[in-house]
């Protein structure tokens, strides 16, 4: 289910959301390179509370596209190409980007609340557990149907969550935001009688 097999060319065609959500993030990443010009965007764009209470709301999405260092796009990229795809493909586009960027927005959104005034952070970390915590939803209604399901998933959601809290300047918050709106969203797009509804207007389409 999560091992891609596609050529480069069948990934960008059958996942474009996910493709260009990858391109972005990694585009981004590569501009904070830049000597000067790299800094003053990481500085334009993260999350910090304290210029969100006077008015900057474009940092709680902004922030989303932000990272620092190699390893921190690396696993937050490795983590969409692989688990995104399919999240994409049982959601469709527009309500996969719905689960990603409110998983994402409210997680900091709830730093925001929490947290400190000085408190900062970048990172797509919170819009990754979005995903985590819609397949959480999808396992919940395919239990009995497709128990391998919750076999891969859990282990994987609680493996998560126990990194979360052993992985140093790590923010926490957003990523429990993020993994409890898409365990929501996930809730409600996954309901079987919406599945079945997806499912019928497909049929018309291709009809």
């Amino acid at each position: 289910m999560f091992i891609r097999r596609e050529s480069f060319k069948q990934y960008i065609r059958l996942y474009p959301v996910v493709s260009s959500l990858i391109a972005i993030n990694l585009v981004v990443y590569l501009l904070t390179l830049i000597p000067g010009f790299g800094r003053n965007l990481l500085y334009m764009g993260m999350s910090v509370n304290a210029l969100i209470a006077q008015g900057e709301w474009w940092r709680i999405i902004t922030s989303m596209f932000l990272h620092l260092g190699f390893t921190h796009v690396l696993f937050n990229m490795f983590s969409l190409f692989l688990f995104g795809p399919e999240l994409e493909k049982i959601a469709g586009k527009m309500r996969f980007l719905t689960i990603y960027f409110l998983a994402g927005i409210f997680g900091i959104a709830a730093s925001f609340l929490i947290e400190d005034p000085t408190y900062a952070s970048v990172g797509a970390s919170g819009a990754i557990y979005g995903m985590f915590g819609a397949f959480a939803a999808l396992v919940y209604y395919t239990r009995h149907l497709f128990p391998q399901l919750k076999q891969i998933i859990l282990p994987l959601i609680v493996v998560s969550v126990i990194m979360t809290f052993l992985m140093p300047n790590i923010n926490i918050t957003a990523h429990l935001g993020g993994l409890i709106t898409g365990f929501i969203l996930g809730f409600v797009y996954f309901n079987p009688k919406n599945m079945v509804r997806w499912r019928e207007k497909g049929i018309r389409r291709v009809k």
